[in-house]
């Protein structure tokens, strides 16, 4: 049996971002979907809002949708064409708030409509008559609408243009300061989690790799997959000088059905030994806020240049 996500470990607090990156096939999208029932879980446990779902049943999980909601990464797919945008974002507050009057359910509408940057007249018009970026702020309009203390956001900004992806990301920020929500932003797009998150985590093949601070990821990265994502991120001619040339990771990702043994990375990685296919590195922690999953974390510890300069097939 193939472990999409397997021994993933954080916890988040309210007001804070956990950014989740990596490579598609990660695990980073089974990781939402199983925090918001959407996937099964078959051993572990998760708290959410002082709850743990695995333990609820349909009542129970109705209940606590209420404190988590989930932004999708496709935003049309995400809204029933058949329904006006006020008619769906209503729709979330008319099944988990079924005691709420008519009126009451509209002004909220309304003022949700607003606080996302759209007008009161878009709340009669369809999904289609609606860009993407439009379609994306009812999406988490939709999402907010009821007042969740989590936002999970799966990919939200990479189907948009770049132009409109800065103002999403800023519209999460801004909504994020308003309700002091917990998020987990979870992209591909290392230069969008460097702006939105507090606290990184990076994903390969199911496992963590690398879960720092935004600060200590971006500046010292410790594992050698981070540090051949963080090689890719483009960068400006002017931030250009002394800058090291890519890294390019060797080979595919592997099956999860068929891992390798000891390091998942190893396969792909410039420095893997032969400790590596016996051992699985454990998730050693440097410092109370930086955890890396390598055997030679402490020897690789030191700048992205460092690391480059020494790195075979880089």
């Amino acid at each position: 049996m193939a472990k999409a996500v397997n021994g993933i470990d954080f916890d988040l607090h309210a007001g804070q971002t956990l950014g989740v990156a990596g490579e598609s096939g990660c695990g980073k999208s089974t990781l939402a979907r199983a925090l918001v029932g959407l996937q099964p879980v078959t051993s572990g446990s998760i708290r959410l809002a002082g709850q743990e779902p695995t333990r609820l049943n349909k009542v129970g999980w109705r209940k606590l949708r209420r404190q988590v909601q989930m932004v999708f990464q496709d935003p049309y797919a995400s809204l029933d064409p058949r329904m006006t945008i006020g008619e769906s974002i209503a729709e979330p507050l008319a099944n988990l708030y079924p005691e709420l009057p008519w009126m009451e359910r509209r002004r909220q509408v309304f003022e949700i409509i607003e606080k996302v940057g759209l007008s009161g007249r878009y709340s009669q018009r369809y999904p289609h008559e609606l860009s993407g970026g439009q379609c994306q702020r009812v999406g988490i309009a939709r999402a907010v609408v009821v007042k969740p203390k989590i936002l999970i956001c799966d990919e939200p900004v990479s189907a948009l243009d770049v132009s409109i992806q800065a103002q999403i990301i800023n519209l999460l920020k801004d909504l994020q300061a308003d309700m002091k929500l917990a998020m987990i932003f979870i992209s591909h797009n290392l230069s969008v989690v460097r702006h939105i998150s507090h606290q990184v985590l990076i994903m390969y093949l199911g496992k963590v790799m690398e879960h720092a601070t935004r600060e200590q990821l971006f500046e010292r990265a410790g594992h050698p997959y981070t540090r051949a994502l963080l090689s890719a991120v483009p960068i400006s001619d002017s931030d250009r000088e002394g800058v090291h040339r890519r890294i390019v990771l060797r080979g595919e990702l592997p099956s999860p059905a068929s891992p390798p043994s000891g390091c998942v990375f190893r396969t792909r990685c410039p420095w893997a030994a032969e400790r590596c296919a016996r051992e699985i590195p454990a998730l050693r922690r440097f410092g109370s806020t930086h955890a890396i999953a390598c055997h030679y974390a402490g020897k690789l510890a030191g700048t992205l240049d460092e690391f480059t300069s020494g790195c075979r097939g880089s």
